[in-house]
């Protein structure tokens, strides 16, 4: 499937999928792009994202190492660097359900994998306080998306672990600027909005910017 065949098959999805279907579907689009289209896609977000003010501004940001198809922000993280922004990592927390982490990353960082296969830092490093940031002392934070629509609402992978840890982004200040990325071909025509979605200051694709209506 090529990128082009696969964001023209976008419209009305949504329509006819209860979210579960959605979300397999979605799935299944990242995963049919090929390593160099991919690689296509990173190079054009990262390009719309350092144009960003959210992050020429940010100090401490966070963001994602891909599975599962997601679209890769990777080469972000020399830029940070030679800016002297503190890259961090979400980690599952420990003995906290559903709850993020935000931990230091650099090259020498010791890295694991969680209980779905996807990297993280190493527990016991992030476990010391002066390794990690509290989520409401992140500046941005760029979280992965599964799907998302023109007017800026969102579906994840279920989880709710950015829901959580972000809900008190809702009430209070300060609060960091939360960011979706993902591929287009993850764009549909609408999405309906749950009670606990944690509402985002923008959804950047390899083709877009989208800012969600006020």
């Amino acid at each position: 499937m090529t990128h082009d065949a696969a964001t023209a098959l976008s419209p009305a999805v949504d329509g006819c999928l209860d979210r579960r279907e959605l979300r397999r579907e979605l799935r299944r689009r990242r995963r049919a792009l090929t390593p160099h289209q991919r690689r296509l896609a990173s190079r054009e977000l990262c390009r719309r994202l350092r144009c960003l003010p959210e992050l020429q501004r940010a100090r401490r940001v966070a963001l994602y190492l891909p599975n599962d198809g997601e679209i890769d922000p990777r080469p972000l993280i020399d830029w940070f660097t030679a800016r002297r922004v503190h890259v961090y990592l979400p980690v599952l927390r420990p003995l906290v359900e559903n709850r993020l982490w935000f931990v230091r990353y650099h090259a020498g960082t010791r890295m694991t994998r969680n209980r779905f296969g996807i990297a993280e830092p190493d527990t016991r490093f992030g476990a010391h306080r002066a390794n990690r940031l509290p989520a409401w002392a992140l500046d941005t934070v760029l979280l992965p998306l599964v799907g998302f629509d023109d007017e800026g609402q969102r579906i994840g992978m279920g989880g709710g672990f950015y829901d959580r840890t972000f809900a008190f982004a809702r009430r209070q200040r300060p609060r960091p600027r939360l960011i979706g990325l993902a591929h287009d071909c993850q764009r549909v025509d609408s999405l309906p909005v749950e009670r606990w979605d944690v509402p985002l200051d923008a959804i950047v694709s390899d083709r877009r910017i989208v800012r969600p209506r006020s």
